[in-house]
Order: structure tokens, then sequence, then C-alpha cells
């Protein structure tokens, strides 16, 4: 450990040279104080809130990253231009022992500004919510200020792939359809299918039935909530839909009759239900009625969720910034890795380029859905064609399965919703993103590393 921590001081004493340490507190601290001032909200303190907190921890996320890929890329690659890598390797210490000691000084560093900026940004909310009404403060501490676990209902996944496969295979007998062609005909088929499972046309009703995952005294007089996000082809983006709700165990008495007023499609509602709704095993069961002259839909995935209270909000902050600093780890290695081969300006671009991958997911999901790089037409509905498609959507859903080991680890939006962050999701995190990901990209930068040839390197003078 002797050398690492070695070389792990030395980096630290590059940040403080360079003035980095500090430049990055200012600003910090700066996004935690001055965006409060910048942001406009829909003047509740619960609305303030969230965006305060979605804001100023997107802001400290952002600044840590794009300083970890600057100061990872050039603490390595200009120490081997300047010639002081050949210096310390006169020493008795390995490569990987300078790869891994610059790794763990940049990731002491980061960890100690990122817990300055949280420690400020949890000093701020906890302020600003102690200077509330009464009234403001118990709707902080129940929705935002909180960790509130998360149950949907079971997935229906297994059930729609074999309807799907069912309507294909009947379809394909009264009507077959080119090989080519088949895979669009069963995208066609799987959407109709889980529309069924989505649509509440007018007039009728739509039953969940959510297991908690907890035993009934577990919720024993603990307040309870509903999230719902729901959408619709029809009534343009000013229309709004009532509905008429029904929770509680059939089987008993104890049921409550809710009519929600009218709400906008395409956002995310929330409102409370009393308590001791769920039966005897923790699974609650709610059903929806549409009055509207118009389907509505809800969605598999966020249509509906329970929201029960799942601890305390200050050990929940400290899980969020677990995952930012796991994601930081990752862009060290990123930075160090490309350093490892390439100079000082080259890496950083290099590193940002992958960087910029990363955040395209969207776009790479969209091409492998449609099968191809090239747009399709709008007005025939054919799809697009190209001839690099052989290559790239192959590389492609390679991109997408790589990065689907990271992308879902997103604390901020759960942070700001008071949504809970268990300790096995920063387990996960920690696994799949730094020991998966981490791990293959410092092993290739410590490979590279060691194969590089130091002896021709020349200073800048």
């Amino acid at each position: 450990m002797q050398p690492l921590l070695a070389i792990a001081g030395l980096t630290w004493k590059a940040a403080f040279r360079f003035r980095l340490f500090l430049v990055l507190a200012v600003l910090l601290l700066a996004s935690v104080i001055g965006l409060p001032l910048l942001i406009e909200d829909d003047g509740t303190a619960r609305g303030f809130t969230q965006i305060l907190m979605t804001y100023t921890l997107s802001a400290i996320t952002g600044l840590l990253g794009l300083s970890t890929l600057w100061l990872a890329c050039g603490t390595l690659a200009r120490d081997i231009e300047e010639c002081q890598m050949q210096v310390v390797l006169t020493k008795p210490v390995a490569r990987w022992q300078v790869w891994l000691g610059k790794w763990l000084g940049i990731m002491s560093l980061n960890t100690v500004l990122l817990a300055l900026a949280g420690t400020s940004v949890y000093a701020l909310l906890e302020y600003r919510a102690g200077r509330l009404p009464p009234a403001e403060q118990q709707t902080l501490r129940s929705e935002v200020l909180v960790a509130r676990g998360s149950a949907s209902e079971a997935s229906h996944e297994t059930e729609i792939a074999e309807a799907t496969e069912k309507a294909l295979q009947e379809r394909l007998k009264s009507n077959p359809v080119e090989k080519v062609d088949l895979a669009e005909v069963r995208k066609e088929i799987l959407e109709q299918v889980r529309a069924t499972f989505q649509l509440v046309p007018p007039g009728y009703t739509r039953q969940w039935q959510i297991d908690l995952g907890h035993p009934k005294s577990y919720f024993q007089d603990r307040p309870l909530q509903l999230r719902i996000k729901f959408n619709t082809a029809q009534g343009g983006g000013s229309a709004t839909y009532r509905g008429a709700w029904q929770v509680g165990d059939p089987a008993s008495t104890n049921i409550w009759q809710y009519e929600t007023p009218s709400l906008a499609p395409d956002t995310a509602y929330e409102f409370a239900i009393p308590a001791n709704l769920c039966d005897a095993q923790g699974r609650l069961t709610i059903l929806f009625l549409n009055p509207n002259s118009t389907s509505l839909l809800f969605s598999l995935d966020e249509g509906m969720a329970v929201l029960y209270p799942d601890g305390g909000f200050a050990l929940n902050f400290v899980r969020g910034l677990g995952i930012i600093l796991v994601w930081l780890a990752l862009l060290t290695a990123l930075g160090l890795m490309a350093a490892s081969f390439l100079s000082f300006p080259v890496a950083a671009f290099f590193s940002l380029a992958l960087l910029l991958v990363g955040l395209s997911s969207g776009t790479l999901a969209e091409a492998v859905d449609s099968g191809s790089v090239a747009a399709g037409n709008e007005e025939t509905g054919a799809a697009g064609h190209s001839g690099a498609d052989v290559v790239l959507i192959p590389a492609f859903k390679a991109t997408l399965a790589v990065l689907g080991l990271a992308e879902k680890f997103s604390p901020i939006d759960a942070l700001s919703t008071g949504r809970s962050i268990p300790w096995s999701e920063l387990g996960l995190a920690v696994l799949q993103v730094d020991l998966l990901l981490g791990g293959a990209v410092s092993l290739a930068g410590i490979f590279l590393f060691s194969r590089r040839e130091l002896a021709t390197a020349q200073g800048t003078q």
C-alpha cells in the first residue's frame, strides 16, 4: 500500500498545484447557494424542494464528472509528456501501482468534494424545511424528505409473449408473410397485445393487485401514496381527464373510494390513501373506472405504483451520493485508461466521445428497434435501409448491452421524489458499474500503460 498511497499523495499535490481542488470547491458551493436564487418553481414548498434537489445534484454530478475526466487524463498523460513518469519509475514501484495510485488519489479527492457538496445540500434542505409552516413541513417529511419504497404490479411480460406468439401463429395460418417481414409482423402484434394490458376504454375498469412485499402489520397505521401516470392519443395537449378509484381489500368492507379531479396526461401524480387498506398478505387491490369519452393508457412500466415509508431521508441521501461516487469511479478509470496510451488532448477528446456515446443510448435504441440507421419514409411507413446496418446494428446492440449494466442507476430522480434507494441497489451499482465495467476498463488501462514505451517520450520545452 505504501507506493499506492505515495502516488495518491502526489496526485493530491498536483490538484492543489493546479488550483483544481479550490476551484471545484468554490464552484460546488456556488451551485448549491446560487441555484436556489435562480430556480422558478410552482410556488409550493414541495415543488421548490424537488427542483432544488434535482438542479443542485445534477450540477454537482456534472462538475465533478467533467473535472474527473480532465484530471484523470491530465495527471497521467502530462506526467508522461513532461518526463516526470520516467523519474517515478526509477523507484521500486510497478506501473500497475502507479496507475492504481492515480485512481486512488483522484477518487479520494472526489470523495472529499462530494461529501462537502452533499453536506451543503443536506444542510440547506433541512434549514429551508425548518422555516416552513407545520403543514408544509409535514408534506415535505412525508413526500420528499423521506425514503419511500415503491411497489408495482407483477410483470405481465410472460403472458404478453405467449399471447403474441399465439396470435402470430394464427395470422401466419390465414395470411402467410415473407420471412423478411416476419419481425415487423411480430412487432406489430406485440404492440397490439401490450395495448390490451395498458388501455382502459371509456366506461371500463382496470384492476391492479400489488404485492407490497411485507405483511399487513408492517403497514399498520402508516400512510401510503398512489403514484399514477397515464397517457392518451386523443384530446390534445390541453385536455384533462377524470378518474374514479376504489382501493382496499375486496373481501372486506374496508374500501376507500375517491374521484380524482381533472388531470393532464403524460404527467406523474401522487395522492395519499388511508392506512390499513391492504389484505393480510400485504397486497393492495386498486380499481380504476374511466368515466371519460377517451381511452386512457397506463403503461406497464410506470402507470401505477404504491409508495410506502421505508426509512429516513438522511441515510437515503448518503446512499444516493454513494451511487454518484460509483459513477465517478468509472469516469476516473475511463480517463486514466485513455491517458495510458494517448496524449492529454487526444485522451480528453476520446474520453468525452465515449461519454457522449453513453449519453446517446436512446438514439442507439431507436436505431436497433427500427433495424436501420437510415430514416424511414414517414409518408409510406416503410422502414429505412442502409448498407452499414450489417455492421452498425450489431455494434449498437453490443453497446446497449454494456450500457445496460450502468444506465439504470440514477439516484437524483429517486432523491427528488422521496423514493428509497436500498442498500441492494447501491451494492448492485458497485458490482455492475465499478467491478464489471470499471474493472474491465482498469485492466485495459493497466495493460496499455505497462506496454507503453516511455523512453522515447520528450519533454515540452
